[in-house]
């Protein structure tokens, strides 16, 4: 189809132009049919907000997804493009992407009259028909709907001259997806100029005698705080979007750890593999929903994924940086690594009552601690670590850092008693990185159930009874 370059090709070809709307869901339906998820990669929604999405898009509706900070909002909006179709006829230089059979600009309607079926043709790609705009304060109806181009007054034409128009975004995504990121921070103004284009499906421009009957569907993102807090999503635009789609955070550590595999940037290092033990990747994520849990952070607010990705990027940083300094053939972090999660984890949680009782530290450190002890729990039993907790109650101890060699521990997984046999519950593997990460995380563990007094400096822990 794509060597079709005239309107009397596209004719002779049989090619018939659908509404968006209809275009959309007749690729829903096919998705639907051939078994195939809808949004790839969207983890943890499958029962919850794809079957709503899939509802909207067979119903032809706007939709306004509501959510706190990282639930995947935009990502959702921009993985929608994929139910257009890969290419569509356009009346070639349109600004609008006017349908070749019906168009609706002057100057495509003209050319239509002048040009008949020589009229040219070209295709435009899906991504082409998207369009996005980040709602602020500053953002006016010129930008979304269009404006007085000067340059073409000065070129002669009259202000009452349809062709003086500039089209703004909206008209230039038309038979296609618009999406606003952060509706309520539109001003109250710019949100009325959206009524037309929603309900009547035209847009007004300026005082000229123009209704442009768009073909366009209109998906939004709002957090569901910002009705009244920073501004408000009037009451006449939200009757005019079909649905209102409520997003959330992952509700299973499974998923969540799915989404911190799948996003985060590890490690790329030819000479140094990466292995990252099954509990560290459960403490990291153990950390976000103990802070989605906690009454000192505001969970209107929200604690986001993109917590647990930066997180784990920050603890796997901490490894390399260690078998790079220590010249180890291999990166595997531990629990001495943790504290480097500080970091990614402090400027994403808005503490409820901060004072100077409360510090994000602190804060850290006790939602830390709750996460490891759940997952030490899941792994261990204490009195499987008998024999490991009698040498320091004989006087004992050890001191472990992030910056210690790997070998440096396998001297005392022999010396401890019942050490080497708790450390082989967790697999058979030989490596020296692997067995002094389960080596600090059995330390720890007898720590968070009291067992053993720590004191730690940094990256240095020490433990004994």
């Amino acid at each position: 189809m794509e060597n079709v370059r005239t309107l009397g090709e596209l004719k002779a070809s049989g090619y018939e132009v659908v509404p968006v709307r209809e275009e959309m869901r007749r690729n829903l339906v096919a998705i639907l049919e051939r078994g195939e998820p809808l949004l790839p990669g969207i983890i943890g929604f499958d029962d919850t907000v794809i079957p709503e999405i899939e509802n909207a898009i067979l119903a032809g509706h706007h939709m306004v997804f509501l959510g706190e900070r990282g639930q995947a909002k935009s990502r959702i909006i921009r993985a929608l493009v994929r139910l257009l179709d890969p290419v569509v006829p356009a009346i070639a230089d349109c600004p609008i992407h006017d349908n070749p059979y019906a168009p609706i600009c002057k100057r495509c309607r003209e050319q239509q009259a002048r040009l008949g079926d020589a009229l040219p043709v070209v295709w435009v790609a899906r991504e082409q028909r998207y369009g996005e705009k980040l709602a602020t304060p500053d953002v006016s109806i010129a930008d979304l709907i269009g404006e007085i181009d000067p340059v073409k007054v000065a070129e002669g034409r009259y202000l009452a001259d349809e062709d003086t128009i500039h089209f703004g975004i909206i008209p230039r995504t038309n038979r296609g997806i618009f999406a606003i990121n952060e509706l309520p921070d539109l001003t109250e103004k710019v949100q009325v100029g959206l009524f037309n284009l929603m309900e009547e499906k035209d847009v007004q421009i300026k005082g000229y005698k123009i209704r442009l009957p768009l073909d366009i569907v209109i998906v939004a993102s709002a957090n569901p705080e910002d009705y009244t807090n920073r501004g408000r999503i009037i009451t006449p635009l939200k009757d005019r979007f079909d649905v209102q789609i409520r997003t959330h955070y992952p509700r299973r550590l499974e998923d969540e750890m799915a989404i911190m595999e799948q996003e985060a940037t590890l490690p790329r290092s030819a000479s140094r593999p990466l292995l990252v033990p099954q509990f560290m990747k459960e403490i990291v994520v153990q950390l976000t929903f103990e802070a989605r849990a906690s009454n000192e952070i505001n969970q209107t607010s929200g604690v986001s994924v993109r917590t647990t990705i930066n997180n784990y990027e920050s603890l796997l940083s901490n490894a390399e940086k260690r078998a790079i300094r220590n010249h180890e053939p291999e990166i595997v972090p531990r629990i001495s690594d943790l504290h480097a999660m500080l970091a990614s984890t402090a400027g994403k949680l808005e503490i409820e009552y901060l004072g100077d009782d409360k510090s994000p530290v602190d804060l850290f450190d006790r939602l830390l601690d709750r996460a490891v002890l759940k997952v030490f729990d899941r792994w261990c039993k204490l009195e499987d670590l008998r024999p490991i907790l009698s040498y320091f109650e004989g006087g004992g101890g050890v001191e472990v850092s992030d910056t210690m060699p790997s070998e440096e521990y396998l001297e005392g997984v022999h010396a401890i008693p019942g050490l080497e046999h708790a450390v082989r519950q967790f697999g058979s593997i030989e490596s020296p990185a692997f067995i002094a990460s389960v080596t600090e995380f059995l330390f720890e563990g007898l720590h968070q159930h009291q067992k053993l007094n720590k004191e730690r400096h940094g990256g240095r822990l020490t433990y004994r009874h």
